[in-house]
């Protein structure tokens, strides 16, 4: 069967994305796969499906380009939002379901905000063993579980020079955090408001362009440990800032977390899938 399809970047963290309010794609692991892989299909970072919702305009089901189940993506509700806007399935003010929870989204031109779940599992600045090193980091979850690592614990060279794909795919795979693993995001401060990150997505098991729930873990530890004002600009390698932004709770939790940046159209097409 041939499935209509968009390619679609958010901030460069790229997914194909489906209506399938018809339930007509049964298998969303198998289709991820197929469909997500840049050598012989569309090729993305993950697939979104657009489903039906007793209690949202949608549902949105995220898969990574492995099959796996993603839980929820940032940067790639941002894309799912402002495609059901432009497909009519919902206004510019809306709210759509992901892995149980509701998530509201507002689409203007050339930017989607979010609002996110309240961070959960926070554990600062522990120190685990990688490689012959022992690292500092910050777990966090923020819709997927993450650790932040700052780039000048790696290397006095820089968030540049930081082994990515090396350092990124021992921390994911560490007995700490089997059996699911975890997403790395190294940082880099640029000022008092701004930051640079470089993530190892588990489930891609590569660096990717952007990740959506990882700058909102950078941006919170950038509060936390490093005194950052709000909103934190967030500078992926993909290049299209995204901004993190939060309240402050009476008990010192963070609450009415917002994540802001770009969703774009790649292109659009028809895939044979079967």
């Amino acid at each position: 069967m041939k499935i209509r399809f968009e390619k679609m970047s958010g901030a460069g963290n790229d997914f194909v994305v489906v209506d399938n309010r018809n339930g007509v794609v049964r298998d969303g692991a198998a289709l991820a796969r197929k469909i997500c892989d840049r050598h012989w299909g569309v090729g993305a970072d993950g697939l979104l499906l657009a489903e039906k919702s007793t209690v949202a305009a949608f549902r949105m089901m995220y898969f990574n380009a492995d099959g796996s189940y993603g839980g929820m993506c940032g940067n790639g509700g941002r894309c799912m939002a402002d495609y059901a806007v432009r497909k009519g399935m919902a206004p510019p003010k809306h709210e759509f379901d992901a892995l149980d929870h509701v998530y509201s989204a507002q689409v203007k031109e050339g930017s989607v905000k979010l609002k996110m779940k309240d961070p959960s599992g926070l554990k600062r600045s522990f120190v685990l063993p990688v490689g012959g090193r022992r690292l500092a980091m910050t777990f966090l979850d923020t819709g997927s579980p993450h650790v932040v690592v700052l780039a000048s614990k790696v290397t006095r060279k820089g968030l540049d020079a930081v082994d990515v794909v090396g350092l990124g795919r021992a921390i994911r795979s560490h007995k700490r955090f089997k059996p699911e693993g975890v997403n790395v995001n190294f940082v880099e401060t640029e000022g008092r408001r701004a930051l640079r990150i470089r993530t190892y997505e588990r489930g891609v098991e590569a660096e990717t362009l952007a990740c959506g729930t990882g700058s909102i873990a950078a941006g919170i530890v950038a509060y936390l440990d490093f005194g950052m004002a709000t909103p934190v600009k967030v500078v992926p390698k993909g290049h299209r800032d995204l901004f993190v932004d939060f309240v402050v709770g009476a008990d010192g939790g963070i609450v009415n977390v917002t994540l802001e940046g770009p969703a774009e159209t790649v292109f659009e097409g028809e895939f044979e899938f079967s």
